[in-house]
C-alpha cells in the first residue's frame, strides 16, 4: 500500500497543531468552566446553613437552585449570536467577571426572594458561556478530536465537584470570622476567584487558531481547515438558516435527551451534600468530602466513555446504553440500606451521566458549523438548562413529600427511561440527517 507522503505530512502537521491548542487552549477554558460550575453548585453546600440562618425552606432551595437555569436559558441563544458577533475571548471575559461580582454578592441573602433574585440574575451573566466554548472547539478542532476534546473540556465540572465541594466545605469552617456565617465567605471568597479568572481570559484566551502567538501560520492554516471541514453545515447568518439551526428532527432529539440528562446530573450534583448528611454524615468539610466523590465518576466518565467510542464508533447506541445504565444504578439504590453501598452506586450513575455527555456534542457538532453551530449548540443547551431548572425542583418535592433526600432518585429512575426511550428515535433522525445531507440545499452564506 503506498503512503501519500503529502498526505502523511498534512496529518503530521495537524497532530502536533492539535497538541499544541489541547495544551495552550484547554487550561484557560477549563479554568473558565471549573469557576463557572463551582459558582453555580456550590448553593448547594450552603442548603442546610441557609435554613438555619435565613429560613429558606427546602423547596424553596429547590425552586432557587434551578431558578438559575431559567434565566441561562432564556438568555442563552442571543448570548450565543452577540458571542459570534463580539468574539469568544470577549464574551468568556465579560461573562465570568459579572458572575462572580454576582456570586459574591451571594453572601447578602436574607431570605426566599433574594436567594431567587440572586440566583436569577446570576444565571442571566453565565448565559452563554458553555455554547461558546463549545463554538470555540468547532472552530479549533477537527470531528476527529472532538469528542475527545469536549471529554477534557468536561474535566471542568467533575473535578470541581471533587476539590469543590471539600474546599467550599473549608471555606463554610471560618463561620463567624470577622461576624460572617461561613457561607458567607464561600460566596465571597470563590466570587472573586472568578473575576480573576475573567482577567487571564481577556489577556491570554485567542480566539481563533489564526489569533494564537504560540502557533505557525501553517499550523494554525491546517487547524482552521480541519476544523471546518467539508463546510457542511456552514452559515454566516441566520435568516434562511433557522431550520438548519433549530428545526433539525436530530437537534430536537439531542436536546431532549441532553434535558433528561441533566435533570439526572443536576438534582443530583445539588443534592448529594444533603444526601449524604441524610446518611449520617456531620461537618461541613466532610459532608463536602465525600460528596466530592460524586466527582470522581463523573471523572471516570467524561475520560473513559470517548475512548469506548473510539472502539464502538456508535455514540447514538452508546448514549442508551448508558442511560439505561444510570437508571439500573438508581434502582439498585433504591434497593440497598447500606449507606456506604448507596454512595458507591451514586458515584458509578455519575460515571455513566457524565460520560454521555461528550457523545451529545459530538453528534450534534458533526453536523453544524459558522453563525449556524452557535445558534444551535446554543439551541441544545437551552433545552437543557431546563433540565437543570427541573432537576432540583423535583428533587426538592420529592424531599418535601417524603422527608428522605435520596428520595430524589425516583426521578433519576424516570427521567433515565424516557432517555432510553428516546435513543431509537435519534438514531433514526441521524440516519435521515446523514443520508439527505449531500442533496440538501446549501445554508446562506452572506
Amino acid at each position: 500500500m503506498t503512503v501519500d507522503p503529502v498526505s502523511s505530512a498534512a496529518d503530521t502537521l495537524h497532530a502536533r497543531a492539535t497538541r499544541k491548542a489541547m495544551v495552550r487552549l484547554l487550561p484557560i477554558m477549563l479554568a473558565a468552566y471549573f469557576m463557572a460550575y463551582i459558582d453555580r453548585t456550590n448553593v448547594a453546600l450552603a442548603k442546610t446553613q441557609l435554613q438555619a440562618d435565613v429560613g429558606i425552606s427546602v423547596t424553596a432551595f429547590g425552586l432557587g437552585a434551578g431558578i438559575f437555569f431559567v434565566s441561562y436559558a432564556f438568555l442563552e441563544v442571543p448570548g450565543s449570536l452577540i458571542m459570534h458577533r463580539v468574539g469568544p475571548r470577549r464574551w468568556i471575559a465579560r461573562i465570568a467577571v459579572t458572575w462572580g461580582a454576582l456570586s459574591a454578592a451571594m453572601m447578602f441573602v436574607q431570605g426566599e426572594w433574594s436567594f431567587y433574585v440572586l440566583r436569577f440574575f446570576l444565571g442571566m451573566a453565565e448565559a452563554g458561556l458553555y455554547p461558546t466554548l463549545m463554538y470555540m472547539v468547532t472552530v479549533w478542532f477537527s470531528q476527529k478530536h472532538r469528542a475527545t476534546v469536549v471529554g477534557f473540556i468536561y474535566l471542568a465540572p467533575t473535578v470541581a465537584l471533587i476539590v469543590g465541594n471539600p474546599m467550599g466545605g473549608a471555606l463554610m469552617e471560618f463561620d463567624t470570622a470577622l461576624g460572617l456565617h461561613g457561607w458567607q465567605w464561600m460566596f465571597l471568597i470563590e466570587g472573586i476567584v472568578t473575576m480573576l479568572v475573567g482577567v487571564l481570559v481577556w489577556f491570554r484566551l485567542p480566539e481563533t487558531p489564526r489569533d494564537a502567538s504560540w502557533l505557525t501560520a501553517e499550523e494554525a492554516e491546517i487547524l482552521s481547515a480541519r476544523a471546518a471541514g467539508d463546510g457542511a453545515g456552514t452559515g454566516n447568518r441566520i435568516k434562511g438558516n433557522l431550520k438548519h439551526a433549530f428545526a433539525r428532527p436530530f437537534i430536537v432529539i439531542v436536546a431532549l435527551i441532553y434535558l433528561f440528562n441533566q435533570v439526572t446530573n443536576v438534582g443530583i450534583v445539588f443534592n448529594m451534600p444533603s444526601i449524604v448528611e441524610g446518611l449520617d454524615i456531620h461537618g461541613s468539610f466532610l459532608i463536602g468530602l465525600v460528596s466530592g466523590s460524586a466527582g470522581i465518576g463523573a471523572t471516570v466518565g467524561v475520560l473513559l466513555v470517548p475512548l469506548v467510542h473510539r472502539r464502538l464508533g456508535n455514540e447514538v447506541a452508546l448514549i442508551g446504553i448508558l442511560a439505561a445504565s444510570t437508571a439500573v444504578t438508581a434502582a439498585v439504590f433504591v434497593l440497598s440500606s447500606s449507606p456506604a453501598v448507596q454512595i458507591l452506586l451514586i458515584v458509578v450513575s455519575m460515571v455513566f451521566v457524565f460520560g454521555t455527555l461528550p457523545l451529545f456534542w459530538s453528534v450534534a457538532m458533526a453536523r453544524m458549523s459558522g453563525l449556524v453551530a452557535a445558534a444551535g449548540l446554543a439551541f441544545i443547551n437551552t433545552i437543557g438548562l431546563l433540565g437543570g431548572f427541573l432537576g432540583p425542583y423535583a428533587f426538592g418535592l420529592a424531599e418535601d413529600a417524603t422527608g428522605n433526600p435520596a428520595a430524589g432518585l425516583y426521578v433519576v429512575i424516570a427521567s433515565s427511561v424516557v432517555g432510553v426511550l428516546l435513543t431509537p428515535l435519534l438514531a433514526r433522525a441521524v440516519r435521515g440527517e446523514d443520508a439527505t445531507a449531500a442533496e440538501a440545499p446549501a445554508p446562506v452564506s452572506r
